[in-house]
Parts: C-alpha cells; structure tokens; sequence
C-alpha cells in the first residue's frame, strides 16, 4: 500500500524563486491529505501533478505563509463543481479565522465545508487504518504538528507451519490469519497464534509545521519513518531561531535521533539561504544518523514499511 509526501512548499515566511510556502501533501491508498495551504499551493498541485482530490486539510497555525492559499483553492473547488464535504483541522480557537478566509471572496462555496478545532492530544482524524494526531508545537502563536500514525498490521501468516497442523489450503488460512480459530474434521481446534506472528508495525509521518524543538515531536509517535521538521535555520542564525520559535537544522536533528525517526527532511527554509542548503545537511548530519534530506519543491518521498 503505498504512502507518499510531495512537498508543495519548502520555504520559510517570504517564497523564493525556488520554494513556495508552506504544503504538504501526502497520498495513502487513494486517500489525499494536505498540510498546509500557503499562497499557491494550488498552482503548485497542477505543477507537481498531484491533483485536486484532497478530503481533509490540516492547518498547524494561521500564520499568512500556511493559509493564504485556501481562499484559491477552494474557489478552484468550487469552479470544479466539488459536491464532496471538505474538513479543515486547525488549532483551537481559529474556527473564525478559517471561516472568514473560506469567504473571503464574498460567497459560501457550494459544498460543505466544516471546520475541527483540534487541541494537543486529539486525534483530528481517524480513517479505517490510521489516524492523524495533533500535537503541540512551540511557536509565537497557537500551533499544533500533526503526525500520521497507521495502525498495526497483521502478523505473517506461517502457511508452513499452518500445513503442519493438517490446516487445508483454503478459506481456514484466511479465518486464521483474521485471528480466528479453525476446528478440522478430526476435531482438532487451531488457535491463531499458532500460525500468525506478532502484529508488525505500521508506518508514521510526523509534520511539526514552525515550532521550536519540543519533546512532543518525540512522544506523538514511536520511531516515525519520516519526521518532517522546521529546519528554517542553521547554526549562523540560532539566535534568530530561538527569537522567532523556529528550529536550527541542527535541533531538528537532535529531536529526531531523540524520536528515533529513521528519515528526517527539513522545511520551512529562510529565504536568505537561497539555494544553498550545504550547512543545513552538514549541522543536521552531525547529530542524526540517519538518512537527512532538505527537500525542493516538487519533491517526492516514498514511505515504506518498517522491515519487520
């Protein structure tokens, strides 16, 4: 089943010629969820071919850079003749807000639109095999992260040993791999566990929007496959970092080893680096071990699952 991130806007508060703001988008198994909506987002939707069809949108703060895009985009919708409802999550106490950006062209769309306030701790969304969290984030407004986590799988399935057992190939398998037990003709009852491994981990994305480092991006989700983090400094502007709640590449780094994220990708990038990212990677992989990368836009990150 596959899990992928396009990364729609990779810059910090102003775009640059090559990163837009703030977008996140990532698509399950026919499922599209965006997070974010800076200006253009939808133009960088057409650009990177991701399409139109998203379900729920998920917003970490109100800052211009992250929501100025919903007006268009939900106009493009409307144009469209979209009938499906549209959910937007946003942190507690900005219902208003988003309202008043959905109508800011002066009329209602003409499919509903609903808007979730979500509190640290909530889970903002829940589908049949995953659910979406909300966490806190320590920025210079009300903001939360969101993080992706999939339920567990099923165990493998030992058919060797199921055969063993004098299980016939056939509909029993199945019964017992969906952790029911299976009598055969001679009586003989065979239990689950017998043939059904341990439950194997699904996978998890973890998006801090702006935030400082905070020990809620490691508790939201164990060993996320792909942390996605503020990194819009490097070590020559920490102090600027520390000032305006965002995080260095370097404390991005030090919370992903801390979560034990096996991927980390760094946005939110400051327009005064321009193109060159080389002390982003260089501060980040000496802390974190693992695979680092400062996506542009337009990026795609395959998700897969945890070997297990």
């Amino acid at each position: 089943m596959p899990l992928c991130v396009t990364f729609l806007g990779t810059s910090g508060a102003v775009p640059t010629v090559g990163r837009n703001t703030a977008g996140i988008f990532l698509a399950r198994e026919g499922e599209n969820l965006l997070f974010d909506c800076g200006e253009g987002t939808q133009r960088q939707m057409m650009r990177f071919g991701t399409g139109f069809t998203v379900s729920q949108l998920f917003i970490t703060h109100t800052h211009g850079d992250h929501v100025l895009g919903i007006p268009g985009l939900v106009q493009t919708w409307d144009f469209q003749d979209r009938e499906k409802p549209l959910t937007i999550h946003v942190p507690q106490g900005r219902r208003r807000t988003i309202h008043t950006l959905v109508r800011s062209l002066g009329n209602d769309p003409d499919f509903p639109v609903r808007v979730n306030e979500v509190s640290p701790g909530d889970v903002a969304y829940r589908a049949e095999e995953y659910e979406v969290r909300a966490f806190d984030a320590d920025h210079d407004t009300t903001a939360v992260g969101y993080a992706l986590v999939e339920d567990d799988r099923k165990g493998r399935f030992d058919r060797e040993r199921a055969e063993e057992l004098g299980v016939p190939v056939g509909p029993k398998f199945s019964t017992l791999h969906e952790g029911e037990p299976v009598e055969l003709e001679d009586g003989t009852v065979v239990e689950p566990e017998q043939v059904v491994g341990d439950p194997r981990p699904g996978r998890s994305v973890v998006y801090t929007g702006d935030s400082r480092p905070t020990v809620e991006t490691v508790e939201v989700a164990d060993e996320p496959d792909l942390l996605i983090h503020d990194g819009t400094f490097a070590d020559d502007r920490a102090d600027r970092a520390g000032k305006t709640a965002h995080s260095t590449a370097r404390g991005a780094a030090r919370i992903a080893n801390e979560a034990g994220a096996k991927r980390l990708a760094l946005v939110g990038i400051s327009s005064r680096y321009a193109g060159d990212v080389s002390d982003h990677l260089t501060e980040a992989r000496s802390v974190f071990d693992g695979d680092v990368v400062v996506p542009d836009d337009g990026d795609n990150l395959e998700v897969p699952y945890p070997q297990a």
